[in-house]
Parts: C-alpha cells; sequence; structure tokens
C-alpha cells in the first residue's frame, strides 16, 4: 500500500519490511498489522511541514519479523529499490532491528555503483507508544534520505549514521543498539546533522547496477563457525563435513586458532580437496586479523584461510555469500574477500 505526502520537491521511498517500528499491541505482545503503520505516520503533523521530503510507503506483503530474513529476501529488497531508483531523492528500510546489519551489509554488495543513500533504520519500542525511539530515527532518516548525502547504504538509529557494512547490533535494549566498532560514525544528529564527509564513500562514475542472483541456481551453503577452548579437530571436521561452499571462522585475538596440527590439517583438507572458501574474522568486536603476526595466524594462512582483517561478522557472512552467489570462481572469491569493495574492510 501506499501513502503520499505530495508537495516538496524532495522525495522519499520507504521499503516497510516490517519491524517492531509499526507494530501495535496485540494479546501476545507487539505484533505487526498491515496499514497501522501508515496510520501512524498520517497522525503526525511534523511529516506535513514543508521541510520534509514527500513520501510513498510500500508496505511488504506479508510483514516480516526481522528473524526471519533470508537471503531471498535481501534480494526482493534490493530489486524493489532498482525497480523506483530513477523516481527517488533517497531511500529508506524500515526493518527489524535484529537482523538490521546482515541485510545493510548484504544490499551493499548487491549494488553496483550506488549513487544516492539507502537508509535503513528501525526502533526498539514502536511508534504508537508514548515514550519510543521510533519518531526521532523516523523523521531524521528522513530527512538524511532527503538530502541523500551519501551515496552508500547505512544505517540509522540512535543519533548516529553508520555504514551499514561496518554497522552491528550491540544492544537488546538500549535505544543506541548499534554501533561502528572499526569505523567512524558518517554523520551525528545533535541540534544539527553533522557530517564527516571524509568517512563516506565517493560519487560512483558509472551507472547503477544491481548484481541479480539467480533464483534457479541452488544458493550457496555458508556458515559461521566460532572458536571455543578445547574445540577438537574432530568437532570442526564435523562442520565441514557438511555440504559447505564457504565460511567465517571467528578466531581469537589477532585471527588466531589453537596450535593443533590436526586441526589446522582439517581446515587444509577442506581448501585443498573440497575448495571451500574460509575467512578468517575475530571474534574481538574491535580491531582487526593479522593472520602473520603469531605463527598460529601463519598456520591458518599456509592452510589457505584467507583474512577477513576487520569486517564484522554481518559483512563478513553477507559478503561471501554474495559473492559465491554470483557465481565467481572461488580463487577470485578469496581475493576479494580480501579486497575493500563497500568500505567495509580496512587493510
Amino acid at each position: 500500500m501506499a501513502h503520499e505526502n505530495p508537495g516538496t520537491r524532495r522525495s522519499v521511498y520507504i521499503a516497510y519490511t516490517g519491524g517492531t517500528i509499526g507494530m501495535r499491541r496485540g494479546a501476545g505482545g507487539y505484533e505487526p498489522a498491515p496499514g497501522f503503520l501508515a496510520e501512524q505516520m498520517a497522525r503526525m503533523p511534523v511529516l506535513e511541514r514543508p521541510e520534509m521530503p514527500r513520501t510513498t510507503i510500500n508496505e511488504y506483503d506479508p510483514l516480516l519479523d526481522s528473524s526471519n530474513m533470508t537471503p531471498a529476501d535481501w534480494m526482493k529488497l534490493a530489486g524493489d529499490l532498482m525497480d523506483h531508483y530513477h523516481d527517488y531523492d533517497g531511500f529508506i528500510v524500515l526493518h527489524g532491528t535484529d537482523t538490521m546489519a546482515y541485510s545493510a551489509s548484504a544490499l551493499s554488495f548487491l549494488f553496483e555503483n550506488l549513487g544516492k543513500t539507502v537508509l535503513f533504520t528501525g526502533s526498539q519500542l514502536p511508534l504508537m507508544e508514548v515514550r519510543n525511539d521510533a519518531h526521532d530515527n523516523l523523521v531524521t532518516s528522513l530527512l538524511i534520505a532527503g538530502e541523500s548525502p551519501v551515496p552508500e547504504v547505512c544505517l540509522f538509529v540512535g543519533n548516529r549514521l553508520l555504514r551499514g557494512n561496518r554497522s552491528t547490533k550491540t544492544s537488546a535494549q538500549r535505544f543506541q543498539a548499534f554501533d561502528s566498532p572499526n569505523y567512524p560514525p558518517l554523520a551525528h544528529a545533535g541540534a544539527q546533522v553533522e557530517y564527516d564527509r571524509s568517512a563516506a564513500l565517493s560519487r560512483p562514475d558509472g551507472p547503477i547496477g544491481l548484481h541479480r542472483l539467480d533464483p534457479a541456481s541452488e544458493p550457496p551453503r555458508v556458515a559461521d563457525i566460532r572458536l571455543f577452548p578445547g574445540i577438537t579437530a574432530k568437532t570442526l571436521e564435523r562442520f565441514l563435513d557438511a555440504p559447505l561452499d564457504g565460511a567465517v571462522l571467528h578466531t581469537y585475538g589477532a585471527g588466531n586458532a589453537p596450535d593443533d596440527p590436526e586441526l589446522v590439517g582439517v581446515l587444509r583438507r577442506a581448501v585443498e580437496r573440497r575448495d571451500v572458501v574460509l575467512v578468517n574474522c575475530t571474534q574481538c568486536l574491535q580491531g582487526t586479523v593479522r593472520m602473520g603476526q603469531y605463527a598460529t595466524g601463519r598456520a591458518l594462512r599456509e592452510a589457505g584461510v584467507v583474512s577477513g582483517y576487520d569486517m564484522t561478522a554481518e559483512a563478513a557472512l553477507t559478503k561471501l555469500y554474495c559473492l559465491l552467489a554470483r557465481g565467481v570462481v572461488r580463487s577470485e572469491v578469496r581475493r576479494l574477500i580480501e579486497q575493500s569493495l563497500r568500505g567495509e574492510l580496512t587493510r
């Protein structure tokens, strides 16, 4: 369904996928309700002010709890925005916060030469509540998206504009629910919205493009594997014995794993015999993988594991998935994982 707010020059397309921001109270707690968000927005006088952009809401059917988001939903969302790309100045994706960082990261890798702002936002409390974080997140996001100041996929929650593929959810309760551990915010929203222009990506020279994943092909099989004290080679082998195309290994510190020749041998066989792409990411919230710093890290590199540097878990997994789903050959996937494609890592 669409809700129009005509009368201003700038225009913003809102893809409402679901999430807490537009929920209402039901017998069992907060629940999605078709049409309810548009009703709430129609009662917000601030949206009629001349400085606010014209808006169109595309409410998805069904509305999704973000816990149910899949790669197919990433592709549907990206296709929706692409279909309307030339008709609007900027774009907002209203999305549940639980997997917002995954979706924002995925879209950053699906678009090529993005020249407008695609801004994800949501809230910890619904817009219908007397006290909520939804109002400020929505209003400020509309103003930012209307200006379209940064040509990239980003995320706005709790007065900070973050690069989408640098963001991660760090709190289940706080209104400032997201952080960007290894990259500065693109903007702070106080009395004014203050942008850090040096942190944003440059505007592209080429035309907008979208990597459309082939729905007829089998989706890539990827996994997250977290190392822990006491993990054995046999346990890791069970993980990697499953049909698998790639995995993100969450290692210790600067990219270290147990100094166990059998465990390293399991990784080497997965790479050499089954061509599995293994990406080394640190379990630490902040910092980067340096696989040459310690002997254990060098052993992983020699086994064929590639570095995720300072990527978030969400960025590493979605980048791996999107490259594999595009049919990129494994040697090129390994090379591209270690390159910054959308500002997702620092080398």
